[in-house]
């Protein structure tokens, strides 16, 4: 069974239900509209709290979209492989001769609905360069980057403009560096300053 058609265990939905929940006591609310088709990168940055995890949940919730995240397959075994798959969970196998970002192009084939959510600083600290990953995987998959906004300011945030990416890096991302320019992140201080550059994997 697909993940498309997998119907989500009791705790998987209870989990998701609690965060929502806060997400929704805390007074935020989301704005933005969801590409189509919906098969695209979603940019989660930038990543500077635990928190951006339980508003992004509500965030996605409120939008109607189930976004998936990539995980190594090691994870999705007995006992957490259905909550992992349940939460949007795509294995990455790291043994395999294909790297992990032609095996998610592969998966943008072979799905008609896949929107994969990548945090390109790969940590809450401070990076000096992004993880490139997202960006090629976007280029061989033909789809767009989607920016994912969580502004702790308004206790808002959803999704912004799709960019298709035109293979020049530092052009394409000189337009998600000015969409996130209005975005103030749970610590500014661990905010965007990598976004131009690149540290390629």
């Amino acid at each position: 069974m697909s993940f498309e058609e997998r119907k989500p265990s009791w705790i998987s939905r209870l989990f998701r239900k609690a965060l929502v929940g806060i997400y929704r006591r805390n007074g935020w609310h989301a704005h933005g509209v969801v590409p189509e088709p919906r098969k695209f990168v979603l940019i989660a940055a930038p990543h500077t709290s635990n928190w951006d995890f339980v508003y992004f949940l509500g965030l996605t919730d409120e939008l109607g979209i189930r976004p998936h995240f990539m995980a190594k397959s090691s994870l999705f075994r007995w006992p957490w492989k259905n909550f992992m798959l349940d939460m949007g969970g795509v294995p990455v196998d790291r043994s395999s001769s294909k790297n992990y970002v032609q095996q998610m192009i592969d998966e943008f084939h072979r799905r008609t609905e896949f929107m994969l959510t990548i945090a390109p600083e790969g940590t809450r600290d401070t990076v000096k360069a992004w993880k490139t990953g997202f960006y090629h995987i976007a280029m061989g998959a033909g789809v767009p980057l989607v920016v994912g906004m969580m502004d702790y300011a308004s206790k808002s945030g959803g999704l912004g403009p799709a960019i298709w990416p035109t293979g020049d890096y530092k052009a394409d991302m000189a337009k998600v560096a000015e969409i996130y320019s209005k975005v103030t992140p749970k610590h500014p201080a661990k905010g965007m300053t990598a976004v131009l550059a690149k540290d390629e994997e």
